[in-house]
């Protein structure tokens, strides 16, 4: 199981278009390339260190068995391990569960 931070509004048109494009905060895949993911020990310290402004939020899982689109861990700065990137667009079918965080 992979995670994905995202807010409402984006998730709402998400599932309006029928898959997920959005990258991180703000930005889209087309522009950066691939969709920013995190393991289940990651996405803790990534809400503390992007998000802890946002508003409400969402935690995307994402069943990685169930991805149309390539997934790569890469090596991203000195973080201690790689996080997972998606390379395409997310399949609203491979999303088993969308938690609120607040």
């Amino acid at each position: 199981m992979i995670f994905h931070l995202t807010d409402p509004t984006r998730w709402a048109h998400s599932v309006a278009e029928g898959l997920h494009s959005g990258s991180s905060r703000g930005i889209e895949l087309a522009e950066e390339g691939f969709i920013h993911c995190s393991t289940a020990q990651q996405w803790p310290a990534t809400v503390e260190r992007f998000y802890a402004d946002a508003g409400e939020l969402l935690l995307l899982h994402i069943d990685e068995a169930l991805l149309a689109a390539p997934l790569v861990y890469e090596q991203v700065g000195n973080a201690t391990e790689p996080f997972p990137h998606v390379y395409g667009p997310i399949n609203l079918d491979a999303v088993v569960e969308v938690e609120r965080l607040r």
